[in-house]
C-alpha cells in the first residue's frame, strides 16, 4: 500500500476508502500497456476519477510513483492522464544529488513531454535541493526562457528521509514487541550491530542509534534497557532482535518499562542490516514531526497565494475543522510570535514544543529546571534545542520582575520579598515575561488550574482599555463552518453592559481567525415575541452593542435555531442580515453557554477549540488538564494569532 496515500487520508481525515483513491496497481494495467492499449488504461483511470469527482469539491490527482516496471514511460503516461482528465499540472522535479545544470535539464525534459501532450503547467517545484545549491538552481533555471511559470525550490530536509521506528517495523515486516505512541516516531540516524561485548556496545548507544542484535543476547538487551531508563544518558532510538528469538519475560519487562521500542524479526543480524539499507524514509501515518517539518519547508519555499491563484482554486464558503486547523497554523507561521510555556516538566508540553519548533510555527520559552527539561527531552527523543529554557528561580530577570510586581501590587500590601518569592512561580514569571515584552503570549493549564493561569494575568497584564472583564470564546468547528460561542467558561451571569462587552471581544476574536462576525445575541425568544427579565437583559445588551458598533451586523434577542438555520430564520426573522447566518453566538449566561457548547460538541461531532481568553492586553490562554498534544499545538497557534492581531491594533 502506498504510504503517501495512507498518510493523506489519515492526515486530512478523508471520508474515503484507500481502494477508491488508488484503484489500480501496476499488475492491473501492465498487460494493457505492454499490448499498446494505452487508451484503455486512460479510460479506466478517467472512469475511476469521475466517480471521485462527483462526490467532492476538489480533487488532487497524484502522479504515479515512478518505481514500477513502466518507470521509463511513466512521465508520458502521466501527461496523457492529465490531458484527458482536464487537469493542470504542478511539476515536481527532484534535485537530489543533481547539479544545477542537471536539474535544469531534467526540468526541461519534463516540460517538453508535458507540453507535447498539451498539458498546462501552473508551477514547477524543485524538491530536495541542498541548501548550498538553492540560489544556483534558481539562477540556472531563470536562464531557460522556455520556463515561464513560477519556479519554487524546496531544500533537502534530513528529517523527512530519516527512518522512524514504526517505518522500520513496517519495512522489516517485524513484530513490535515493545513500544507505543510517540516513542514509535523516534528517528534513526545509524545502526549498530550487536556483535561485541556489553562495555564496547554501551559506548555506542547514543540518541538516534538502532541496536540490531540476536534475540538470545539478553546481556545487550538489558544494557539497552538500562541506558534507555537512565535520566543521565541519551536514550537510543530502539532495538531490533533478530533470529526469531525473544528474551525471557524478566528482560522483556525491563525493556517495556524503559519505553525503548523493540522489534523482533526472523532474519539473522546480517540479513536484517542489509534489509534496513533498502527501506526508504517516507512520511507515513502518524509522522507528526515529519509532517510539521514538510509543511514548514513548503511554507518557506513556495509563494502559496501565487500558487493558489495559478491553480485557480475557487473560493468556498465551507470551512471544515481541518481547513481551520491548517489555516491557524499557517497564519501563526506567517508572523512568528514568541510564546511562553511555563510547564516544562510535562511530557505533553515538550512533545508539543518539539512539533511547534519543527513546524517553525512560533518561537518558544519553556520554564522549569533547565537540566531536568533537557534530560527529559533527550530521553523522549525530542529536539527542543531551538527553544529558550529558563529556570525562574535562577533567572537574572527574577529581581527585575520582583521590582515591577511589587510596584504593581503595592496597593494590595505586597512587599518586595513577597514579590521576589512569587517570581519563582512559573505562572507568575511567565506572565511577567509577557508583560515586560520578552514574549508575546503564554499558554498554561496542562498541570495548573484555570485560576492559577488567569490570576497572574488579571493582576499584571489586565484588560484592554474600555473592557472591564476577561471573557472566553470557544471556536466550534462544525462539519462545514466555524462558529464562535461566548461566554462559555468564565463569567457566570453577566449584566447587559458586560454582555455587550463580551460580544465586542468575541467579534474581534472571530475576525482575528478569519471569521466574518455576524453577531447573534441569544435568548429564549426571538425579536419582540417574549418578555421577562432575562429577555430584557439581552435586548438592552443588543441596543448597547448596536450603538457602540453600528457597522457590525447584530441581531437580538434571537433564539439559537433562528440564528443558525436559514429556514427557521425566514419564518421568525425574515430579511434579517444575521438570522440564519450567525457566526458569533453570545449566550446570556454561563449556564446556557457551557451547556450549549458541550451539547453541540457531542451531538454534532463538532471540535471545540478553547476556551480562548479575550479582553487581556496581551494573550494568555488556558489548557485543559486533560489536553492532548494537538490541543496544545492549536492553543499555542491561537495565542500567536491573538498576539499578531493585538500587535497590528497597536500599530494602527
Amino acid at each position: 500500500r502506498d504510504a503517501l496515500i495512507e498518510m493523506l487520508i489519515a492526515q486530512y481525515n478523508l471520508d474515503i476508502k484507500y481502494e477508491d483513491v488508488c484503484p489500480f496497481e501496476y499488475d492491473d494495467i501492465a498487460e494493457s500497456l505492454a499490448q499498446g492499449n494505452t487508451e484503455k488504461v486512460i479510460s479506466q483511470v478517467v472512469d475511476a476519477y469521475n466517480k471521485i469527482k462527483s462526490k467532492y469539491d476538489f480533487t488532487l490527482i497524484i502522479g504515479s510513483d515512478f518505481l514500477g516496471p513502466t518507470a521509463a514511460s511513466e512521465l508520458e503516461l502521466n501527461a496523457m492522464f492529465a490531458t484527458n482528465l482536464g487537469s493542470p499540472v504542478l511539476l515536481i522535479v527532484s534535485g537530489n544529488d543533481l547539479s544545477a545544470e542537471e536539474v535544469a535539464t531534467s526540468a526541461g525534459h519534463a516540460r517538453h513531454v508535458l507540453s507535447e501532450n498539451g498539458c498546462s503547467i501552473v508551477s514547477t517545484i524543485i524538491n530536495r535541493v541542498p541548501n548550498e545549491n538553492r540560489d544556483s538552481v534558481l539562477t540556472t533555471l531563470a536562464k531557460h526562457a522556455e520556463i515561464n511559470e513560477p519556479v519554487y525550490v524546496l531544500r533537502e530536509v534530513p528529517v523527512l528521509s530519516a527512518l522512524t521506528i514504526d517505518e522500520i517495523a513496517a519495512g522489516l515486516g517485524g513484530e513490535l514487541v515493545s513500544g507505543e505512541g510517540p516513542d514509535l516516531q523516534r528517528e534513526v540516524d545509524r545502526y549498530v550491530a550487536g556483535s561485541g561485548h556489553v562495555p564496547m556496545i554501551l559506548g555506542l548507544l547514543d540518541a538516534g542509534v538502532l541496536l540490531v542484535a540476536a534475540g538470545d543476547r539478553d546481556d545487550l538487551a538489558v544494557a539497552a534497557a538500562a541506558v534507555a531508563s537512565s535520566p543521565e544518558l541519551p536514550s537510543p532510538a530502539g532495538l531490533v532482535l533478530t533470529c526469531g528469538v525473544i528474551p525471557d519475560n524478566v528482560t522483556m519487562r525491563l525493556l517495556k518499562s524503559s519505553h525503548l521500542p523493540v522489534i523482533a524479526v526472523k532474519e539473522d543480524t546480517y540479513q536484517t542490516l542489509h534489509k534496513l539499507d533498502q527501506i526508504p524514509g517516507q512520511i507515513r501515518v502518524g509522522s507528526r514531526r515529519k509532517i510539521a517539518a514538510a509543511l514548514a519547508e513548503f511554507s518557506a519555499g513556495v509563494a502559496i497565494d501565487e500558487l493558489e491563484k495559478n491553480i485557480q482554486l475557487s473560493e468556498t464558503v465551507v470551512i471544515t475543522p481541518l481547513m481551520f486547523t491548517v489555516n491557524i497554523l499557517e497564519k501563526a507561521r506567517s508572523e512568528k510570535k514568541h510564546i511562553v510555556l511555563p510547564e516544562g516538566d510535562d511530557e505533553r508540553i515538550l512533545r508539543a514544543a518539539d512539533e511547534l519548533l519543527h513546524g517553525e510555527i512560533v518561537n518558544l520559552t519553556i520554564l522549569g529546571k533547565v537540566e531536568e527539561i533537557k534530560t527529559l527531552a533527550r530521553h523522549l527523543g525530542l529536539d527542543i534545542s531551538a527553544a529558550q529554557i529558563v529556570d525562574p528561580e535562577d533567572s537574572p530577570l527574577r529581581k527585575e520582575f520582583a521590582d515591577e510586581y511589587a510596584k504593581l501590587r503595592a496597593h494590595k500590601g505586597i512587599g518586595w520579598q513577597d514579590a521576589f518569592d512569587r517570581m519563582s512561580d512559573p505562572s507568575y514569571f511567565g506572565t511577567m515575561l509577557v508583560y515586560k515584552g520578552y514574549a508575546d503570549g503564554m499558554v498554561s493549564g496542562a498541570t495548573h488550574t484555570t485560576a492559577e493561569t488567569i490570576r497572574p494575568a488579571l493582576e499584571v497584564i489586565k484588560t484592554v482599555p474600555g473592557v472591564s472583564l476577561v471573557s472566553s470564546t470557544f471556536l466550534m468547528c462544525m462539519p462545514d463552518k466555524v462558529l464562535a460561542f461566548a461566554d462559555c467558561a468564565v463569567n457566570p451571569d453577566p449584566n447587559s453592559e458586560q454582555l455587550a462587552e463580551i460580544a465586542l471581544s468575541t467579534a474581534a476574536t472571530a475576525q482575528a481567525f478569519g471569521i466574518t462576525p455576524r453577531i447573534a445575541m441569544l435568548s429564549y425568544s426571538t425579536g419582540d415575541s417574549g418578555t421577562g427579565a432575562d429577555v430584557e437583559k439581552v435586548r438592552k445588551a443588543t441596543e448597547i452593542l448596536q450603538a457602540a458598533r453600528p457597522d457590525l451586523p447584530i441581531a437580538g434577542p434571537i433564539q439559537y435555531d433562528a440564528a443558525v438555520d436559514a429556514g427557521v430564520a425566514e419564518a421568525k426573522m425574515p430579511g434579517n442580515a444575521v438570522a440564519g447566518k450567525a457566526t458569533v453566538l453570545i449566550f446570556p449566561d454561563l449556564n446556557s453557554g457551557n451547556t450549549a457548547y458541550k451539547a453541540v460538541q457531542r451531538s454534532a461531532n463538532a471540535i471545540a477549540v478553547g476556551p480562548v481568553l479575550q479582553g487581556l492586553k496581551k494573550p494568555v490562554n488556558d489548557l485543559s488538564r486533560g489536553c492532548t498534544i494537538p490541543d496544545i499545538v492549536s492553543t499555542v497557534a491561537i495565542t500567536a494569532i491573538q498576539a499578531q492581531s493585538q500587535s497590528k491594533g497597536a500599530k494602527a
